[in-house]
């Protein structure tokens, strides 16, 4: 029997319509995941009004990892 990842991505933690996407495998998974938490805390980054340090960086992408859920299906 095949593993099928469902990743569950809010925006926010009160998202009513979260990104949902399914993976074969793992590494596809992980791929998606690292790439779009660094998309997403770039567009933090460059849309801040003020120069963020890396320490607000790392909390941004804390967050960012927190908004996301693994399941197996």
């Amino acid at each position: 029997m095949e593993k099928i990842y469902q990743v569950t991505y809010l925006c926010d933690s009160h998202d009513p319509n979260p990104i949902v996407k399914t993976f074969d495998e793992w590494y596809e998974m992980q791929d998606y995941i690292t790439e779009e938490v660094e998309r997403r805390v770039q567009f933090f980054v460059d849309h801040s009004p003020y120069m963020v340090t890396e320490k607000e960086r790392a909390d941004q992408e804390q967050l960012e990892y927190s908004l996301i859920q693994i399941k197996e299906v």
